[in-house]
């Protein structure tokens, strides 16, 4: 069973920036597409950004298409959300999951919500 860890989570100012990273110790992150998702109180949970193993290929929501980036790290085996110019309505409970890969693509993966395991999310707050 994989399990997974989000770490990173905190308190930001509009405008600045937080890194949340995923891992998973004991299983290789390269073998699974990964992705980034959100929940704020009293939403639906969205797909924020999503990154395919292998080539890498990437969705990104478009509320967050210009300020967030994925980066994947498979020395260290983790993968990492990078937020930037982070705005009050980014605020919300950040997951992340793993997936086996589906035949729809990594689009799919994002806006079906799609996860073969999930971690126990990070708090993200963006407040002045």
């Amino acid at each position: 069973q994989v399990q997974l860890v989000e770490s990173g989570g905190g308190l930001a100012q509009p405008g600045g920036s937080l890194r949340l990273s995923c891992a998973a110790p004991g299983f290789s992150l390269d073998n699974y597409d990964i992705g980034w998702f959100r929940q704020a109180p009293g939403k639906e949970r969205e797909g924020v950004l999503c990154i395919s193993r292998g080539d890498g290929d990437t969705y990104y929501a478009d509320s967050v298409k210009g300020r967030f980036t994925i980066s994947r790290d498979n020395a260290k085996n983790t993968v990492t959300l990078h937020m930037n110019s982070l705005k009050p309505e980014d605020t919300a409970t950040y997951y992340c999951a793993a997936d086996h890969g589906r035949p729809l693509g990594i689009q799919a993966m994002c806006i079906r919500l799609l996860g073969d395991y999930w971690g126990q999310g990070t708090q993200v707050t963006v407040s002045s």
